[in-house]
């Protein structure tokens, strides 16, 4: 997993709840913070962190998960400045992730692994994909999607369930409110 996502997630920590609470959920993980952008990690480590801060602050790892999807999602964005002007739509933006970013990241990283949408149905008021992933994120990809829309100036009802019970296949009902 990429390092810009670890990097963001420890900014958001020390945002959000302060430096004191980041340092205490890196010291219980023996983990010293020292992400960088470029990098590659274990994406256990930040699951890891997830359920830490989940502990300290009583907030749900699900919730924690999607706060942390719907921040980083403009850092990503524009991460990849080729994306500005290629779409204008929060489902014109998900499209092009499988077809065209997840295909440029695995150009850049030939090991990355990144998840897999499949797209059921899509027509201008609803989408209805499947998210595919080893790493059970599937809340931080509803954050993302929040984000997404929130990017693009759009109000997003967004459903999810479980397809598999290790959350590794998960359906998105998103319809325009």
């Amino acid at each position: 997993m990429k390092g810009i996502l670890f990097s963001e997630f420890i900014v958001l920590v020390e945002d959000t709840f302060g430096l004191e609470m980041c340092q205490e959920m890196l010291d219980l993980n023996d983990n010293e913070g020292n992400y960088t952008s470029v990098g590659s990690y274990d994406h256990k480590e930040l699951i890891k962190l997830i359920m830490t801060l989940s502990k300290l602050t009583n907030i749900p790892v699900e919730e924690l998960q999607e706060v942390y999807g719907a921040a980083v999602f403009n850092q990503l964005y524009q991460s990849m400045p080729s994306l500005e002007g290629q779409s204008n739509t929060t489902f014109d933006f998900i499209k092009s992730v499988e077809n065209y970013i997840h295909i440029e990241v695995k150009k850049l990283y030939p090991n990355a692994n990144p998840p897999r949408f499949n797209f059921i149905s899509s027509s201008e008021t609803e989408l209805v994909m499947d998210y595919i992933s080893v790493r059970c994120l599937s809340h931080v990809c509803f954050g993302l999607i929040k984000g997404c829309a929130a990017h693009f100036k759009e109000e997003i009802e967004i459903k999810m369930h479980a397809i598999n019970s290790d959350n590794t296949h998960v359906r998105f009902h998103l319809a325009h409110l």
